[in-house]
């Protein structure tokens, strides 16, 4: 009789272990590693001024183009002036004939991206016309200045070019200007009338 009560007190002893474990807390989950950092990317410092003008100097300017030029487009490139053409504000451009006839490269002073590969168009105008597509520029030369302006950007990039002769003619204009459309028309002066013959 003795026996059954020392089971049970033998096996309330075996299970309480077991209530113990049953009652603690799970294990956290392990810790994740701080991620590693990240390898330092080195930065190239920007180029010198004038390292960059001679990078630029000798990339060349994409010359291919598909457009074929008529012998009226050939005519008009005759009459484009090359050279060093000053601009307003201390800028200028530099035209020059490319290898391939009818084309020039142009390139305004101190202006990193203002180099175009142009070719001539006919004008409604008369004005003479260059234009690179592929870049959206636009060079219009008239008779007593030129102009460079991006159709991209919807703006002039040099105004006021001058070659010599455009420099001459602008002089000239200032001394004698021309007659504005709304300016009065004067009357063409009477020829004088010879006085009449009365017969006797």
């Amino acid at each position: 009789m003795k026996l059954l009560p020392l089971l049970l007190s033998l096996s309330a002893l075996a299970i309480s272990p077991l209530a113990a474990v049953a009652q603690t807390p799970s294990p956290q989950p392990a810790v994740k590693p701080a991620p590693t950092a990240k390898k330092p990317t080195t930065k190239r410092a920007p180029l010198a001024r004038s390292a960059a003008k001679a990078v630029e100097e000798v990339t060349p300017i994409d010359e291919h183009s598909d457009v074929v030029l008529s012998e009226a487009d050939l005519a008009i490139a005759q009459r484009v002036y090359v050279g060093q053409i000053p601009c307003e504000l201390g800028s200028s451009v530099e035209i020059t004939p490319a290898k391939r006839q009818g084309f020039f490269l142009v390139q305004v002073k101190n202006m990193r991206n203002a180099r175009y590969y142009m070719h001539p168009v006919e004008s409604r105008t008369g004005a003479i016309r260059l234009e690179d597509p592929k870049r959206g520029a636009l060079w219009l030369q008239l008779g007593n200045k030129s102009m460079l302006m991006s159709q991209k950007l919807g703006a002039r990039v040099a105004d006021e070019c001058m070659s010599p002769d455009q420099l001459t003619l602008a002089e000239e204009m200032k001394r004698n200007p021309r007659p504005g459309l709304l300016d009065p028309v004067e009357p063409p002066a009477a020829a004088p009338q010879a006085p009449a013959v009365t017969a006797n």
